[in-house]
């Protein structure tokens, strides 16, 4: 595991609960109604992810930087056959175990201690996602061709927009934290994903965010 790696997975480790609350909403009052305001791009990438993932049963998802369990476990609910999550921070993982538990998938939902370049790839799966990803490599390209070679369908990404308000806050914030953030802009996301293979795709600007589709037989 690198040292950037490392230094990230022990900031995920510390802040795996807060990320979870972001989603579960168990906060007071006000500090929902801050997410809702200035988190609202994160409860859209979830609408367009699932959208654009479905249709769900009899599929195989692989889940890069699973996080919490979110995305995982809602796949899950919503009949995916099979759901594989990968992150580099155990204390997501545990969360993320913890919520396919709670909603009685844990036996169609898989979650390792890894990251996606160190993952042996024993199978394809039909979609592949990596939201809140690729705001912290550095270099993005391996990571997205390893995606590509993983999927027979299409990928759902997400990458945080360069040249927004919240771009040098988060970059800041961060720094203090030791977790690089790194920001994109369109023209650039449309080279990486051409180099690694999608000759179709489609880019969507949500919020801050740009939310990603690219297809991998065009």
């Amino acid at each position: 595991m690198s040292t950037e790696i490392a230094s990230q997975s022990d900031y995920w480790n510390d802040e795996a609960d807060s990320f979870r609350k972001i989603y579960s909403h168990e906060k007071s009052a006000f500090s929902n109604f801050l997410d809702k305001v200035f988190r609202k791009d994160m409860y859209e990438r979830f609408v367009f992810t699932l959208h654009h993932s479905a249709p769900f049963p009899d599929k195989k998802f692989l889940d890069v930087g699973c996080g919490s369990g979110k995305y995982a476990v809602e796949f899950a609910r919503k009949g995916a056959q099979h759901v594989t999550g990968i992150d580099i921070a155990e204390n997501m993982l545990e969360l993320s175990r913890r919520l396919a538990e709670q909603h009685s998938v844990q036996d169609r939902c898989t979650f390792l201690h890894t990251d996606l370049l160190g993952y042996e790839l024993k199978e394809l799966f039909d979609v592949s996602i990596g939201i809140g990803l690729f705001d912290y490599i550095a270099n993005p390209f391996p990571v997205l061709s390893r995606m590509r070679q993983a999927t027979t369908d299409r990928v759902v990404i997400s990458f945080p927009r360069l040249w927004t308000w919240r771009a040098p806050v988060r970059k800041i914030r961060l720094a203090t934290r030791r977790c690089p953030v790194y920001f994109y802009s369109r023209k650039r996301i449309e080279r990486l994903m051409s180099d690694a293979g999608f000759s179709k795709m489609k880019i969507e600007k949500i919020g801050k965010l740009f939310c990603v589709v690219g297809y991998v037989n065009g």
